[in-house]
């Protein structure tokens, strides 16, 4: 049977929700540490340059480390650019279900 996790939509191929529960153990910092400046903005309100110091993050972490690093943002209350968090999403998919 096919399950969704409580509070999943339905409508990705891999749940949002399900991929970026924040972990419940100690932060994990992935060399970031002047992302933490970003606490509590909402993922709408980046500028270009900003989204870019994301992805640079993103693109120099290891694809198996992504999630570990979304997490690791969520946990210290810090939102993805919505851009940025799609690129990690897809990356964080085809760790986990390979390459379509």
């Amino acid at each position: 049977m096919n399950e969704r996790p409580i509070g999943c939509c339905g409508q990705h191929a891999v749940c949002e929700k399900e991929l970026l529960r924040t972990a419940e153990t100690p932060v994990d910092y992935f060399d970031d540490e002047e992302l933490d400046r970003f606490r509590g903005r909402a993922a709408t309100d980046y500028s270009p340059e900003e989204e870019d110091e994301f992805r640079e993050v993103l693109y120099t972490t290891l694809a198996r480390e992504v999630e570990e690093w979304v997490q690791s943002l969520e946990s210290r209350g810090i939102e993805l650019p919505a851009a940025v968090r799609d690129e990690a999403l897809l990356i964080i998919g085809e760790q986990r279900f390979g390459n379509p």
